[in-house]
């Protein structure tokens, strides 16, 4: 298999999250709105509408506008469509504590219809569980092999309990990377060093050590970088080797809770997805000139 149904021609990825469950009722609260499930399923469908055009691939998950995205046909044939296959554990206003294998989604009967790839997040700490969570992974490879789709693993580095003083979070990135990037996944998902912002080259530098550790073409997420830094932390990943983005809340946070949504998409999200879309067709590594341990790069 290959990544073409989630990238641009170009071999670029530039892909939109829309996947976020208990976090986006949190983000609705935040902004004053209190949001029910139908809430959050039309605030996501709102995004398919207006970024789905303008992106190689679309994450969501399956409670929340999965089988409307695909009813109404929101998403055009040259966006790929990428499901969650992570039950989440998670207290409501906290971050997620663990993950799993979602059984509604890998059901033998669960209609997978026109889905290009499926998604795990998993989160990976310094702990007893580590060769546990290598194992997940694996599994999780292993069922979307069975069902002929693409692989897109994410892991979310957190300190083991106890342990939260002193904790390194991008060694723990790194770590993470080379213990879980060679499991065969179709493309790695990792989070942003220095959450895209420190002086100078420092940022050019923390994504290079990090391009070094990770097998396979990889994309980084938006997660705890702030809208201004994305397009600068993309940039320097795309210069050390990542073939583009996977992003929600740098795209879209901003907009949540408001009561012109479709505007608001218009005016704020659909330029910086222009934007970062323009960056990855210049500096990213194609997918296809990245297999295995090779860094076989685009010389830019």
């Amino acid at each position: 298999m290959t990544l073409d149904p989630i990238a641009r021609p170009s071999g670029a990825l530039a892909m939109v999250a829309m996947d976020q469950r208990d976090s986006l009722t949190t983000m609705f609260a935040r902004a004053g709105v209190e949001a029910g499930p139908a809430d959050l399923t039309e605030f996501k469908l709102a995004v398919a509408r207006a970024l789905g055009p303008l992106a190689s691939g679309f994450l969501i998950d399956h409670a929340h506008g999965y089988d409307r995205l695909r009813a109404e046909r929101l998403l055009p044939d040259t966006t790929g469509l990428i499901l969650a296959a992570d039950a989440l554990d998670q207290q409501p206003g906290g971050p997620v504590d663990d993950t799993d294998l979602d059984p509604v989604v890998l059901a033998p009967d669960f209609d997978l219809a026109g889905v290009s790839a499926l998604k795990l997040l998993l989160i990976w700490r310094d702990d007893e569980r580590r060769a546990e969570r290598v194992e997940l992974a694996r599994r999780f490879v292993a069922a979307a092999e069975e069902r002929g789709l693409l692989s897109v693993l994410e892991p979310v580095v957190q300190p083991a309990a106890g342990r939260e003083d002193g904790f390194d979070r991008e060694e723990a990135i790194r770590t993470a990377a080379g213990e879980l990037s060679g499991v065969g996944q179709s493309l790695y998902k990792v989070q942003v060093p220095l959450f895209g912002r420190a002086p100078g080259d420092e940022l050019d530098r923390a994504c290079a050590a990090l391009d070094e550790c990770i097998q396979g073409p990889w994309v980084v997420l938006s997660q705890g970088v702030a809208a201004d830094d994305f397009a600068g932390a993309v940039t320097a990943a795309c210069r050390a080797g990542a073939s583009g983005f996977l992003a929600g809340r740098a795209l879209w946070a901003d907009v949540v809770g408001r009561s012109d949504v479709d505007r608001a998409l218009e005016q704020v999200s659909v330029p910086r997805l222009r934007r970062l879309t323009e960056i990855v067709d210049d500096l990213a590594t194609p997918w296809n000139e990245r297999t295995g341990n090779e860094r076989t790069g685009n010389g830019r």
